[in-house]
């Protein structure tokens, strides 16, 4: 029988968030320009596949300010989910499997 967790709440909501900020982050950089800086683009077919990428406009000021925003969120719940006391509540051996649930406990509710 599989084990059960019973996570504390502010442990399943550091970890609710910090789905949400990395999907949002992961929306947020793919809607931007591949560059962070202007480039132009570029053609190379002389690799093991064809490379394009259109010329880059860059991001904005406020852009950039967007994703070092999150990026420091991501890395804050990061921390915070990693670094819970509930782990040390957590027999070693199944810290691995505790944690796998706890990542897919979004997914259940």
């Amino acid at each position: 029988m599989a084990a059960t967790y019973d996570f504390p709440s502010d442990l399943l909501a550091g970890q609710e968030e910090l789905h949400q900020v990395r999907a949002e982050l992961s929306a947020l950089l793919k809607r931007l320009p591949w560059s962070v800086v202007p480039l132009d683009g570029f053609s190379d077919e002389g690799g093991w596949r064809k490379v394009e990428r259109p010329a880059s406009p860059g991001w904005t000021e406020d852009e950039q300010a967007e994703v070092e925003k999150l990026r420091r969120r991501e890395h804050e719940l990061a921390v915070f989910v990693s670094g819970h006391r509930f782990w040390a509540e957590v027999t070693a051996p199944d810290r691995t499997d505790a944690r796998s649930r706890l990542k897919h406990t979004h997914e259940t509710d």
